[in-house]
């Protein structure tokens, strides 16, 4: 999913020769399901693509914010906001989180935010789809956390162990948001004939969003393999994705709902759900910066960054001063 260029960093296995003892010892600890912590020695391409991966998490969880928050003042009732209010702050805990992981690796957050804000670093790309009416905050959590918790429980067992237990808390209530998405696709698939009709409509546009969340086809994504080996990741993208499918499909038949692929049939034999084709190109489009909100996500991020700079500079400014009275 969802990345700062390092494609010119210098691979582990060219490290210097005196490094080569550490790196064996590196090589076995992660072999042997450790964590890896950070004052461990590790190679700086590992280090990088933690990096890149823990960073573009929560650039995620931070620009998820932002569809759901475009109907906080349209909830159908107050229960329904306090719930979407409790998610989206939730979220903002999320990308805390994960901040605080990628920090441990050397990168400053305000590195990191102007790395996304200069295009260098990526979110997910399924935050770059509108919104259009209040079925899609359902279908959001019922499909687009449903997918991202099917690639996040494996890691909490991921080698980095800052991330792996950031995970922890952040699996657990990913869980919740998915209960919550697919309890109010329930209640409008159950409602009246217009009802329906919306949430037949959110699941017809968010289905292949979310199946391109898990990133490209295996042999064509270029930094799986080298993740897998060192435990970054547990599992490959397509793994991933069948798993998903084959979970969520029997839900959208509890609903009552289709999901909008011809192609898809129980393949007996497998025991799976074969699918269609996905367009991937719409998927390299929007990596592009390509989506339908694309530009609007970006600008709002920068926006909020700079209308609220006088907050940081307050905090930073009582934080010295707090410092200097102690130090007295």
């Amino acid at each position: 999913m969802y990345t700062v260029d390092y494609a010119n960093t210098r691979d582990a296995r060219a490290a210097p020769i005196e490094d080569a003892g550490r790196l064996a010892a590196f090589e076995a600890r992660v072999a042997a399901d450790d964590f890896i912590e950070p004052k461990d020695w590790m190679p700086e391409t590992y280090r990088k693509t933690l990096i890149r991966q823990i960073s573009q998490h929560a650039h995620s969880e931070i620009v998820g914010m932002l569809p759901e928050g475009n109907w906080l003042t349209r909830a159908p009732s107050l229960r329904r906001k306090a719930i979407l209010l409790a998610k989206i702050q939730d979220e903002a805990g999320h990308g805390l989180y994960l901040y605080a992981a990628a920090e441990t690796l050397g990168v400053s957050r305000e590195e990191m935010t102007e790395a996304l804000h200069a295009g260098r670093a990526k979110y997910s790309t399924i935050f770059n789809y509108p919104t259009l009416t209040w079925a899609d905050m359902g279908a959001i959590g019922w499909l687009v956390d449903g997918a991202a918790i099917m690639n996040q429980v494996a890691l909490q067992r991921t080698s980095y162990g800052p991330y792996a237990r950031a995970m922890v808390r952040i699996c657990k209530e990913e869980s919740f948001h998915q209960r919550q998405g697919y309890e109010a696709m329930m209640v409008l698939a159950a409602g009246t004939a217009g009802q329906r009709r919306m949430a037949q409509d959110a699941l017809n546009r968010w289905w292949w969003p979310s199946l391109m969340m898990f990133g490209p086809p295996d042999d064509n994504s270029p930094n799986s393999a080298q993740s897998i080996r060192w435990r970054i990741k547990r599992e490959t993208n397509d793994e991933l994705r069948q798993r998903f499918i084959n979970a969520t499909v029997p839900q959208a038949e509890a609903l009552g709902l289709t999901i909008p692929d011809p192609h898809l049939k129980w393949n007996e034999a497998a025991q799976r759900y074969d699918f269609g084709p996905i367009d991937w190109e719409e998927f390299y489009a929007v990596v592009r910066g390509e989506g339908p909100t694309a530009k609007d996500r970006i600008q709002a991020r920068i926006d909020a960054w700079e209308d609220q700079a006088w907050v940081r500079e307050a905090a930073m400014a009582h934080a010295a001063k707090t410092a200097a009275k102690q130090a007295a």
